[in-house]
């Protein structure tokens, strides 16, 4: 594992590692110790859902809590799990609701990482007199030449994260360290045995942490008793097709579950909050070449000033950066794919690499607002 690029020597700098309870990230904790580092463990605590207390496969609450500390009893380093559900309900949990009955897809681990997690954390690990924040991200944070880090995507293509923290500021990756990124899975749940972590084969985290099974919409139910307005399920020309319960149950993309029979298959093209309409068509209808983003983080060198550069996007974190051009307006940005690209939606991502190489540096990103057809076919991006 690469060395932390800290000035002082090992045993004169302290780390704070974000201890999940997960395999990972009680991996960085148990190397940074095995080398020396005078090491911290901090757990945040971010919701409760009661039977989350021994549910699998989250993090943050409950059971992973206690993982967490006894990965920090066994390592011999110091422990603190902190209370900030407050914190995340107003940063994360509000603001996903929000989104979604806006007629958006939001990924609230952009938003955890970008504000609880890399704002509050790290002020925190300053407070402690910690040299660097560590974590068990899967993603590349390097030196550049000028000064400051540039930000990576991971050595392993399947495990990288670097869909996730786009949104990091320079002044943050100047702080965070990410020691797995080097790594694969395997080498990681390896060095897991080799430190003698019980935890070593416990499961990936699978749902959004505060979602448990996946269910979107019992959550926002919940949160806005109020929000299920019923509503029209309409083709592309307006004309009803069916009744909805709620556009919270729908995303872009959505085929499933439509409750609607015809000659041939048919999705979700867009949701209609103003009108609690769900619009419905084929699936070449979400086809989408020209993507508009807003709340641009730029982490590229330089000023603003870019035109039409050939870059590689990233619209789903399950998708490859796909070739596009990209223009910088103010604090947006306009992306042009190569090829279109099915089911992008407002509210989720679009993350901005350098080109397609596997570890390609992350140039940005943003939030996606507005998606357009486009018929003419744009020049080859590299």
């Amino acid at each position: 594992m690469n060395t932390l690029d800290l000035p002082n020597p090992p045993h004169e700098t302290r780390v704070v590692v974000a201890m999940s309870g997960g395999v990972d990230s009680s991996v960085v904790a148990g190397l940074l110790k095995r080398q020396g580092y005078d090491v911290v463990g901090v757990t945040l605590q971010l919701y409760d859902h009661g039977a989350a207390t021994h549910r699998r496969g989250a993090c943050c609450a409950g059971q992973d809590i206690n993982d967490a500390r006894a990965a920090a009893d066994h390592l011999g380093i110091p422990h603190y799990v902190l209370d900030y559900e407050d914190r995340f309900r107003d940063a994360v949990i509000d603001k996903f609701a929000e989104s979604y009955l806006a007629g958006e897809t939001p990924i609230p681990c952009v938003e955890c990482n970008r504000t609880v997690k890399f704002r509050d954390l790290l002020g925190l690990a300053r407070e402690l007199g910690a040299d660097a924040l560590a974590t068990g991200h899967y993603v590349a944070s390097r030196p550049l030449p000028g000064g400051g880090r540039a930000l990576h995507r991971a050595m392993d293509p399947a495990r990288d994260q670097s869909y996730f923290l786009y949104a990091t500021t320079p002044e943050q990756l100047a702080f965070l360290r990410f020691p797995l990124g080097e790594m694969g899975k395997d080498e990681t749940r390896a060095l897991a045995r080799d430190l003698g972590l019980a935890l070593s084969e416990k499961p990936d985290s699978q749902d959004i942490c505060f979602v448990p099974q996946g269910r979107y919409s019992d959550v926002i139910a919940r949160l806005r008793p109020d929000a299920a307005r019923p509503g029209e399920i309409v083709d592309l020309t307006g004309q009803p097709l069916g009744q909805h319960e709620g556009i919270l149950h729908y995303t872009v993309g959505q085929r499933r579950g439509l409750g609607l029979s015809g000659r041939e298959p048919l999705y979700v093209v867009r949701l209609e909050p103003e009108t609690a309409r769900v619009v419905v068509g084929p699936r070449s209808a979400l086809a989408t070449r020209r993507i508009r983003l807003d709340g641009l983080n730029w982490l590229g060198d330089g000023g603003r000033d870019v035109r039409d550069r050939p870059v590689a996007v990233r619209v789903r974190s399950t998708r490859p950066p796909r070739p596009a051009l990209l223009t910088l307006d103010g604090d947006g940005a306009e992306v042009v794919l190569a090829e279109s690209e099915d089911g992008v939606s407002p509210g989720q991502a679009c993350v901005i690499y350098e080109d397609d190489d596997p570890r390609a540096r992350v140039l940005g990103g943003g939030t996606i607002r507005r998606i357009d057809a486009l018929s003419a076919k744009p020049p080859k991006a590299a």
